[in-house]
């Protein structure tokens, strides 16, 4: 009798253990915080990025991701600096490379590629038809500055067309990041920028006219991802990279992206 007692009394102990833990009596597990996984990412990344990890939150139903949108360079500088990061996705393997060697890197891919585009204002002020206009007299040029992935790649573009003395001196303003560009052409503050075709999204659209780069003077930027060494929570980093490089593509294929192969 007395041991039938000891156990009645032990079982609701665990019941009331179980309430203090936030579970009903029917659970059989405490409830585990969610992981937040930290990803840093280029700022062209961005539109395709939040929609990736809505749905990786869901699928995985047990984490949270946060993410850190900008210029690929910087980040890769914050990174370097120590900024707690579990997953870096750049839009240049230069500053993956530069990643890799420091801190270290792993499970990186490529994910996508991009390609470049001129926008204008919708009214194309300077009246740009082609990428030679953007070395004419008087066009007021913005480029994301030297060292972010989509400012060399523009200013690869004019030196492949032949026009870069000319068009670099047109130059008003050096964007931090490529969503800087479309700001400041948005805002009528420059007659032309050069960007992802990607940037050029349903909402930037109505306000942009897009004058295409010829294939034999275009870029073609390759997007790199990797679990970045010293992650707290690399087991899941490993998972929204895989999820990336699977599901993810449909997703960057909606927006734009090119195939990474």
């Amino acid at each position: 009798m007395r041991k039938r007692a000891l156990a009645v009394l032990a079982c609701s102990l665990a019941v009331l253990g179980a309430c203090s833990k936030g579970l009903s009596p029917g659970d059989s597990t405490p409830s585990v915080g969610k992981a937040t996984l930290t990803v840093l990412a280029a700022a062209s990344l961005t539109d395709a990025f939040t929609t990736i990890g809505k749905q990786f939150e869901a699928q995985d139903g047990g984490a949270t991701v946060r993410f850190s949108f900008g210029p690929s360079d910087g980040l890769a500088g914050q990174i370097q600096s120590g900024a707690p990061t579990d997953v870096f996705a750049s839009a240049s393997s230069k500053w993956m490379d530069a990643v890799q060697q420091d801190p270290g890197v792993s499970d990186r891919a490529d994910i996508a590629k991009n390609r470049l585009t001129i926008i204008t204002p919708k009214d194309n002020p300077a009246g740009i038809a082609s990428v030679q206009d953007l070395a004419n007299d008087g066009v007021k040029l913005v480029l994301a500055a030297e060292g972010v992935p989509a400012g060399d790649y523009g200013r690869e573009v004019l030196d492949n067309a032949g026009i870069s003395d000319k068009a670099l001196a047109n130059v008003v303003s050096n964007a931090i990041d490529v969503k800087g560009v479309v700001q400041a052409v948005t805002s009528g503050d420059a007659d032309a920028g050069i960007v992802y075709v990607t940037d050029v999204t349903p909402d930037v659209a109505p306000q942009v006219q897009t004058v295409d780069i010829p294939d034999d003077v275009n870029v073609i930027a390759t997007y790199p991802i990797g679990v970045v060494d010293g992650s707290e929570q690399s087991d899941l980093a490993k998972q929204f990279v895989q999820y990336v490089e699977g599901p993810g593509q449909s997703v960057l294929k909606a927006d734009g992206f090119l195939p990474a192969a």
